[in-house]
């Protein structure tokens, strides 16, 4: 059996616990007006993009010297930005004329390259 003072030890123990786990719980009850989504890729690659005629862009990409994770993702963010470029300039799809991944060396080290041209199409 445990005495009346354990108990009361005990109890306020699990109590300062309950409440120290409690505080951090704390809802301010304020919402933003504008949720903003953060794009995976963007801390990763720098995007250079150039319109030549016949509704047609070459876009490089270069990862950064200083990232965390998404080597392979040159890809997916080289289609992410054509689908960008095709609904900004109101095209229904796009169709990659070529595409080229590599590294580019220097004396800093390696960096992950893609290079590709995109023509905007209509249906």
């Amino acid at each position: 059996m445990i005495s009346p003072s354990r108990q009361r030890r005990l109890f306020l123990i699990f109590s300062a616990f309950l409440l120290a786990g409690l505080a951090g719980c704390s809802y301010p009850g304020v919402l933003p007006d504008e949720l903003s989504a953060i794009d995976p890729y963007a801390a990763n690659w720098e995007i250079e993009q150039a319109s030549f005629p016949d509704r047609c862009y070459h876009l490089s990409l270069k990862m950064k010297r200083i990232y965390s994770g998404g080597a392979g993702e040159a890809r997916a963010v080289f289609h992410q930005r054509a689908k960008e470029i095709m609904r900004e300039n109101g095209y229904d799809t796009y169709t990659v004329m070529e595409y080229a991944e590599g590294l580019d060396s220097s004396t800093l080290g390696s960096q992950r390259v893609a290079r590709g041209v995109i023509q905007l199409t209509r249906k």
